[in-house]
């Protein structure tokens, strides 16, 4: 058996989800610029942050805890440097963390309607961008949603295989729904999410996920995920 204690001073790098504030907005919008040639402008962000009840928007942000001389671990961020792996702080203390990414959805009803989802290019690959999603299932699901929809570019595969994995499928077309160079969009819809089979699927496709983030980010010397850490 190996301890934690071997390997706490390496460095450990985590991404973490937050609610999406009204300071974060700028930051938000930058991130926007990268991802996508049709952002929202910074009102609309504001104007749906002021609609919790009917809204679920959320950042992904980028922490890389750097051991000290001191018993191995940076000051300041406290637990977030034990978990290399997703987490959601309880804390309200601002970080400089930055945001990498961001997802957000209307809900109303038993409808939830992904209205974005975004990670920046250099971090793309990881499985950041299944993670919102996963995130945005578990609060419709949270909410009482029996559905999930979204919208789609037409060329856009790779979003589109993501989708399917979690059991969307295309039931519509948008002619010419995106402004910047009017491209179609294919309407998506998720089975319901009230099913035996769809939470066994999703059970089950969470938990590769958090597996897979769990041992990407470990970091040197971390014992594998089949060992104790005690």
């Amino acid at each position: 058996m190996r301890h934690a204690a071997d390997w706490t001073r390496k460095s450990t790098v985590s991404y973490y989800l937050e609610p999406m504030r009204q300071e974060d907005v700028p930051d938000v919008s930058r991130v926007e610029r990268e991802c996508f040639t049709n952002p929202w402008p910074q009102s609309a962000y504001r104007r749906e942050l002021r609609n919790p009840a009917n809204n679920h928007y959320l950042v992904l942000r980028h922490h890389i805890d750097h051991p000290t001389s001191r018993g191995g671990r940076s000051e300041g961020r406290g637990p977030l440097a034990l978990l290399p792996f997703v987490r959601k702080p309880e804390s309200t203390t601002a970080t400089t963390d930055p945001i990498i990414g961001f997802a957000g959805m209307w809900v109303l009803f038993d409808e939830a309607h992904i209205t974005t989802i975004g990670v920046l290019p250099q971090y793309r690959g990881k499985g950041l961008g299944e993670l919102l999603l996963v995130e945005m299932f578990e609060e419709a699901i949270r909410r009482g949603a029996e559905w999930l929809t979204l919208e789609v570019r037409v060329s856009n595969e790779a979003a589109q295989a993501l989708y399917r994995k979690y059991g969307f499928t295309r039931q519509g077309l948008r002619r010419r729904y995106y402004s910047d160079n009017g491209e179609d969009a294919y309407i998506m819809w998720s089975p319901s999410l009230r099913t035996p089979e769809f939470n066994e699927r999703f059970d089950r496709l969470r938990t590769a996920l958090r597996e897979r983030l769990r041992d990407d980010l470990a970091p040197a010397g971390k014992p594998p995920s089949n060992e104790v850490a005690s």
